[in-house]
């Protein structure tokens, strides 16, 4: 019997990643996080903000995958052109998504209103839905097959939280959660290494400043029960070893 493999592409868009004046973060999180969804990452391709290459890119990749990401050019500016161009590679309009405006009119009230270029970030090929942004209230698009989200890093680990579990690929997900009150570069380290000690686990990484204080939760992802409790048992030893107290289901 020959085991189904979903596979995925991604396609960095951004002048800034050609000429290095930004060195890409995304590809190496996508791929943890697809792999936890039992879904290979096959390729990844790197294109310029140029219409017509994102279009043929778009196209291309889409086809032969089962899923497309992009990342990058969906901010408020006039060079943030990839809604534009996917709409033209799907063959449909781009439109208002009203959910989207809602939310970032909400976002805004406190920051100044929902100006004309930053209305922008509510435009999506007709027929997407939204991928939910808690980091900076807009929020990423998906249409059909295509999946299409902010070039920010940590913003990108939010859309990718967000979308957990909802892929059609592998084996379901598991997620086992645990909290501390400390800065995370101070265990970068330690969750590095526990992940790569646990093969098949996948563990993000959410810092928060609360009451004056600096935290982080630390989830652990998996399709094997027993192997996402062994990695937090061990997580949780490693943190306690460093006198920090963990809290069992996240502060």
């Amino acid at each position: 019997m020959t085991t189904r493999i979903w596979t995925a592409a991604l396609a960095v868009i951004g002048d800034e990643i050609l000429s290095g004046r930004t060195q890409d973060k995304n590809v190496a999180q996508i791929a943890a996080w697809l792999n936890v969804q039992g879904i290979r990452l096959a390729e990844v391709r790197i294109v310029a903000d140029k219409p017509d290459a994102i279009v043929e890119a778009v196209n291309t990749l889409r086809e032969r995958n089962d899923y497309l990401f992009t990342t990058g050019g969906i901010g408020p500016t006039h060079d943030d052109i990839t809604v534009d161009a996917i709409a033209e590679a799907l063959g449909v309009p781009v439109v208002f998504h009203p959910q989207a405006v809602a939310v970032l009119e909400a976002y805004y009230a406190t920051r100044g209103g929902l100006t004309e270029p930053r209305k922008r970030m509510a435009r999506v090929p007709e027929g997407a839905d939204l991928i939910e942004n808690r980091m900076s209230g807009a929020p990423g698009i998906r249409v059909g097959n295509v999946f299409i989200m902010a070039g920010v890093p940590h913003i990108t680990a939010g859309m990718l939280d967000a979308l957990t579990g909802t892929l059609e690929g592998g084996l379901p997900v598991l997620s086992r959660t645990i909290g501390c009150w400390v800065a995370e570069s101070e265990v970068a380290d330690l969750l590095r290494q526990a992940e790569k000690s646990h093969e098949g686990v996948a563990i993000g990484s959410y810092p928060f400043f609360r009451d004056g204080r600096t935290g982080a939760n630390f989830v652990v992802r998996a399709t094997d029960a027993a192997l996402a409790d062994r990695c937090i048992a061990d997580l949780t030893q490693a943190l306690e070893g460093t006198g920090r107290s963990v809290v069992a289901g996240g502060i």
